[in-house]
């Protein structure tokens, strides 16, 4: 049964804290795929909360690219983050769409790519609480 999304960012948050909880546990657990997958829905759902709190119009989306350039309206500092980002919806992809050659992240990569949206997370924190 599907209702509407939740246009409250504190909503997001709740959720995007959820899905870092499970990257956390993936990455114990060994499962670069399944960690790379929640590591995209952790950051789509920050940046959607911090987009919320400027008065966004909720889209659907898991281009975090596309995101973090609304995003940077508000934030022009967000521009260092667009890498990692491309990156990170390069993991939804994988996990989400079989290919011909499947060849998903590494434990490796996931960790750099955490590592790299540390900054990300924790300004979009401070600016949506």
């Amino acid at each position: 049964m599907r209702g509407e999304e939740s246009r409250y960012p504190a909503d997001w948050m709740r959720l995007a804290e959820k899905d870092l909880a499970r990257v956390h546990r993936a990455l114990r657990d060994e499962d670069p795929e399944l960690a790379g997958f929640c590591l995209q829905q952790a950051v789509e759902k920050f940046l959607k909360a911090f987009l919320l709190a400027r008065g966004w119009t909720l889209r659907r989306t898991h281009d975090l690219g596309r995101l973090l350039d609304e995003a940077r309206a508000y934030d022009a500092g967000l521009t260092s983050f667009r890498d990692v980002c491309q990156q990170v919806t390069d993991y939804y992809v994988v996990e989400r769409y079989p290919l011909v050659a499947e060849s998903g992240p590494t434990l490796a990569e996931v960790k750099a790519s955490l590592e790299s949206v540390r900054g990300l997370i924790g300004r979009l924190r401070q600016a949506t609480s």
